[in-house]
């Protein structure tokens, strides 16, 4: 074969662009990213376009850190805590579902395709109803891995064991907010749907009032990214339930949805100005 005939055959390379905000356009951005980064057992319906009355369900963790699978019963089911990602995690979690939806009761897809090719229609962007929340179900167990009545045996009860001691207490206080008890710890870690140089600019604003806490017993203790979104993080005492900070943090949901509106017709003041200083300095690493 000539140079120029295995040129002809070789197979064209594929740039692979990095997505720094795979869920953006969807109405459930918030959920996801905490479902897919702290929260350790819950599970989600999923709203298909062309099939709305398809039942799949999303889940935080499958056995063993799988993709997909389709349980005896055949209900399906789509994993967001994988091992093995590309550069747009939309477009793994797009293929799972598709897989998914195809699949046979007892077919398992033990990681996302991400070597593929991009084609059409891969994304959750144009698998699900971009406007449809996540009713999000919290469990304190993985139990639900399997169908009910199910007794589990050998090695599907030993990784059920794994799995279950591996779980932090958690709650949610509302959308994209939870509550989780980290071991001696308690905090509260809030998935803001906002632009993060605009988000902290109202938290800068709010934090030079002194309304950047939920009451006593609580501070703000700083911030990560996560998939192109800012999560402010809050220490709360641990000895309170997770329910008596309900209220305090819609009120605080209320400041902060106050000091964003405000942010159109007042720039910052230089109190201000040094708050957000101060609150970008305050980066966190999730452990």
């Amino acid at each position: 074969m000539g140079k120029a005939a295995r040129k002809k055959n070789k197979a064209p390379k594929v740039r692979d662009v990095f997505v720094a905000q795979p869920f953006e356009g969807l109405a459930a951005e918030p959920e996801l990213i905490a479902l897919r980064e702290f929260v350790p057992s819950a599970t989600a319906r999923l709203t298909i376009a062309d099939d709305p009355e398809r039942v799949v369900t999303l889940a935080t963790v499958l056995p063993m850190a799988a993709a997909a699978f389709v349980r005896a019963d055949g209900e399906v089911f789509v994993g967001l805590q994988v091992q093995i990602h590309s550069s747009d995690i939309s477009r793994d979690l797009g293929r799972s579902l598709r897989w998914a939806l195809e699949a046979k009761a007892g077919d398992v897809l033990s990681v996302p395709d991400t070597t593929s090719p991009p084609g059409e229609r891969q994304r959750l962007q144009d698998l699900l109803v971009p406007d449809a929340e996540l009713a999000v179900t919290l469990h304190g167990d993985f139990s639900w891995w399997l169908p009910e009545d199910t007794e589990p045996t050998g090695d599907v009860q030993l990784s059920l064991d794994r799995a279950n001691e591996a779980i932090m207490p958690t709650e949610r206080l509302g959308p994209g907010s939870y509550w989780v008890l980290a071991g001696e710890k308690a905090h509260l870690r809030w998935v803001r749907p906002e632009p993060e140089n605009r988000l902290l600019q109202a938290m800068a604003r709010l934090s030079a009032a002194g309304g950047l806490g939920l009451g006593d017993g609580s501070r703000y203790a700083g911030s990560f990214r996560a998939h192109g979104l800012l999560v402010p993080v809050w220490d709360l005492d641990p000895e309170a339930h997770a329910r008596e900070w309900i209220d305090p943090a819609k009120q605080l949901g209320v400041r902060l949805d106050d000091a964003l509106a405000s942010l159109d017709d007042e720039p910052l003041n230089a109190a201000e100005r040094r708050a957000r200083d101060g609150l970008i300095g305050r980066q966190l690493t999730l452990r």
